[in-house]
């Protein structure tokens, strides 16, 4: 079986065009992929700011939706005609490594996910199965946006009602950070970033208050809204990691680091920020269980208590991939959605 896909050759060289499948192993999953979000993840990926890629050529892409055609020997948890969330984020299942695909004559390699084709093989812990009548655009953004933002604070953070959080950086995990902090009670919920559409966006899911970081210090205008409980670091940069921590309170404020920096970069911290009692956490994708918490958050979307539409970004052809990158990139869009279709 061939398939288009979008193959990285080499830093800042993408290449559209058809591959061969090979058989299904023990633990794979045959998909036809209808949507594929567009993350900072795969954009420092193409950009060779992820340190040395000894996997090229290889396929992209860790988010997306779509059906199931075919299952490998072992395979239990879907079937053929499921509809299903396409994660980096390992839920139940076997975990199995990566197909190797032709390209003329030439290796492609592939990991357990990949979603930047219109057909792809997952290992089968990346696929969750979603009711056939839950939209599979949104559906796309499941597989990371929706459940690193609303994860790192329902799991990681975890906040009570009434406390304070910022996030900085509002793409789209953090605009469902903000979200999360809605969802969760927290007032107030102040946003921070450097584009004026993505402050815009963060009002509509929930932010009580914006700070443009080109125009004022986000910690000083901070300390003039709230005493922070919670700040979220969601923009992958070192400078805002390290705005993130002095932002909160001494004795209990937390920092959770979610964004990822490009290769190389580091954060400096003033030790004195812990002898305040300040902590700073991590979180590996909101620290999710794809079969428990997926499932929470498409109840979120289908009762009306999280609208992903401020997230959707421009629609873009898979012949349109460099070009989904360099809007990312530059701020056009918040999430560009790769459309199978077009």
């Amino acid at each position: 079986m061939q398939t288009k896909a979008a193959i990285l050759v080499n830093i800042n060289q993408l290449v559209v065009d058809e591959i061969t499948l090979p058989p299904l192993k023990s633990g794979q999953v045959l998909v036809e992929v209808h949507y594929s979000g567009v993350c900072h993840t795969q954009l420092l990926e193409v950009r060779g700011r992820r340190g040395e890629d000894p996997y090229l050529p290889h396929c992209l892409g860790h988010e997306g939706s779509g059906t199931v055609l075919e299952i490998g020997p072992k395979v239990e948890k879907v079937k053929p005609g499921d509809r299903v969330i396409l994660s980096w984020i390992k839920g139940a299942g076997a975990n199995v490594l990566g197909a190797q695909f032709d390209w003329k004559g030439r290796q492609v390699n592939a990991g357990a996910i990949t979603t930047f084709s219109r057909h792809s093989i997952l290992s089968e812990n990346r696929v969750t199965p979603i009711s056939k009548e839950f939209p599979l655009k949104e559906a796309s953004l499941l597989g990371c946006a929706i459940p690193t933002g609303l994860g790192v604070v329902f799991n990681t953070a975890k906040p009570q009602a009434g406390q304070s959080m910022a996030v900085f950086g509002c793409g789209g995990i953090g605009l469902c950070a903000v979200k999360g902090a809605s969802i969760a009670g927290c007032v107030p919920i102040i946003a921070i970033d450097i584009h004026p559409s993505k402050l815009q966006a963060a009002k509509l899911m929930g932010a009580t208050h914006i700070i443009d970081a080109t125009k004022e210090d986000p910690v000083e205008a901070i300390k003039k809204i709230a005493v922070l409980d919670f700040s979220i670091e969601a923009s992958g940069s070192p400078i805002a990691m390290n705005q993130a921590l002095r932002s909160v309170r001494p004795q209990g404020g937390t920092a959770v680091v979610v964004g990822n920096a490009p290769y190389g970069q580091q954060v400096a911290l003033d030790p004195k920020e812990f002898n305040q009692g300040k902590r700073i956490l991590g979180t590996w994708g909101g620290d999710n269980m794809p079969d428990i918490h997926y499932p929470r958050y498409c109840n979120l979307i289908h009762y009306k208590q999280l609208d992903a539409a401020p997230m959707l970004g421009k629609s873009y052809a898979l012949d349109e991939v460099e070009k989904a990158l360099c809007d990312l990139e530059q701020g056009i869009t918040i999430r560009p959605i790769i459309d199978m279709s077009l």
